[in-house]
């Protein structure tokens, strides 16, 4: 596995394998890896000639510079990591200089409102840094296919439009979400827990398979409610938001129509470290 460390290094090797033809499967990263991200990089070996990681802590993106300061960082593991799964052909490792020549600021972007909705409500600014660190390294690597897994479904939704809008000349794929044993979701953020309360954690995916038994049954007023008194029942555990959205507005509803497809998304802080997760109803 080639470790590329510069944007020099990254471009002449993408230009040798672009001249041999093959085609490039990408699927950038924040580092801290866990199988969730594997699960990208195995079926992008299954569509491309080429893999390509890359590790990078995009600090455009975070609102709370406490949050980007505690973000779990281990360069070597994670390398080791992508050598061991045999899924990975070169890594990409920039400095922010790479990404960010001039000054560390966002882009600034429209995504036909999908930035307004969930997490933008209470993180402005947090996708233009998504969208910019993105187009940048689209514009790098000049993958074929890049991978996103739907944890971020919102994240992998607003992708999509940045390149739909900018005529950007790769397929998005998502990639369903990998979850641990107990159904958590598995997230970089998941290593600040305790493993016993990752354990107590699996209440967010078991309450998300109960709200898909619930819709169409009962009403969505209804079903927060119930949403509400499981979270105020565990210990250490903070419900921030519950909704169901439509998946292709992300704008929430309060009401099911037989034509559309309706998505639960749900936050949850555990011990001060902030879970996401959704799922798709039925």
């Amino acid at each position: 596995m080639e470790v590329l460390k510069s944007k020099k290094v990254l471009q002449d090797f993408i230009e040798r394998q672009k001249e041999m033809g093959k085609k490039i499967g990408f699927a950038p990263t924040m580092g801290a890896l866990h199988n969730g991200h594997l699960s990208l990089y195995k079926k992008a070996r299954e569509e491309n000639d080429l893999v390509v990681s890359s590790i990078f802590v995009n600090p455009t993106q975070f609102n709370n510079s406490e949050d980007l300061e505690k973000y779990p960082r281990d360069i070597n593991r994670d390398i080791l990591i992508l050598e061991n799964s045999g899924l990975v052909d070169a890594v990409y490792i920039p400095e922010v200089t790479d990404i960010y020549p001039e000054k560390t600021e966002s882009q600034r972007y429209d995504f036909n409102g999908l930035e307004n909705e969930m997490e933008g409500k209470s993180r402005p600014g947090h996708f233009d840094g998504v969208g910019t660190v993105v187009e940048e390294l689209f514009d790098q690597v000049k993958p074929d296919n890049a991978y996103f897994g739907e944890k971020d479904f919102q994240q992998l939704a607003i992708i999509k439009k940045m390149v739909e809008n900018k005529k950007i000349p790769v397929k998005i794929q998502g990639v369903s979400i990998y979850r641990a044993e107990n159904g958590l979701a598995l997230s970089s953020r998941n290593q600040r827990l305790l493993e016993n309360r990752r354990e107590d954690s699996k209440v967010i995916y078991e309450t998300l398979k109960k709200v898909n038994e619930w819709f169409r049954v009962i009403t969505i007023s209804e079903i927060k409610d119930r949403v509400q008194d499981i979270f105020d029942h565990q210990r250490g555990m903070q419900l921030e938001y519950f909704l169901i959205a439509d998946e292709d507005t992300l704008k929430e509803t309060d009401f099911f129509y037989k034509d559309r497809n309706f998505r639960a998304f749900i936050v949850v802080v555990v011990d001060g470290v902030r879970l996401i997760d959704n799922m798709h109803l039925d």
